[in-house]
């Protein structure tokens, strides 16, 4: 494993895609227990235009990659929003961190939001303070980010981890080891085939 010691030790990222803010946070596995490794934001509410803001995105996130080597990324699914650009923006900052994983042959997992609640608070609608709080419980986290973008971040790597951990192997919305795994199976998504 990249991120471990032992067999048994895995890191994983989460990320909470966003184009203004976008939350990350590391655990590390040994065995069946789960610590805080770190958790930030990165923010990109000054860059000129939506595409220096994937730039930023993609850069950030193999740079995280390579400091802190994880086994894992899992990321938060885009939801579903009345407002469709916002929505599309959403889905590019979710493709633009799948993509800088995947340059480096990491496996992605990807959940819902109501998924990842639902796993760290037992409730799919709960808040993200909610969240946060549960978080700082499982994890005995002494201080807490100002942005919430972190927490949610750090609870998708959790949600990961849960999966593996209860029910023996994680069902994520899908995994790709490589651009060719998620282009042979999203034909339909990519144009131009």
């Amino acid at each position: 494993m990249r991120g471990g010691d032992n067999k048994t030790d895995r890191v994983i990222l989460g990320i909470d895609p966003g184009t203004s803010i976008m939350g990350y946070g590391l655990i590390k596995i040994t065995g069946k227990d789960a610590t805080l490794i770190h958790m930030d934001i990165i923010t990109m509410n000054k860059l000129p235009n939506h595409f220096m803001k994937l730039k930023k995105i993609f850069e950030e996130t193999i740079r995280i990659i390579e400091h802190y080597k994880p086994d894992e990324v899992a990321l938060e699914a885009p939801f579903y929003a009345k407002n469709i650009q916002s929505m599309l923006k959403l889905g590019r900052a979710q493709g633009i961190s799948m993509a800088a994983a995947l340059s480096h042959n990491l496996p992605v997992f990807e959940y819902s939001p109501r998924k990842v609640k639902q796993s760290i608070t037992g409730k799919g609608s709960s808040s993200k303070e909610q969240v946060a709080i549960m978080l700082q419980r499982i994890l005995a986290i002494q201080a807490m980010p100002a942005k919430l973008d972190a927490t949610d971040a750090l609870a998708v790597a959790i949600c990961h981890f849960f999966q593996n951990r209860i029910g023996g192997s994680a069902q994520p919305v899908k995994k790709f080891n490589s651009w060719e795994a998620f282009i042979t199976e999203n034909k339909n998504k990519v144009s131009g085939l």
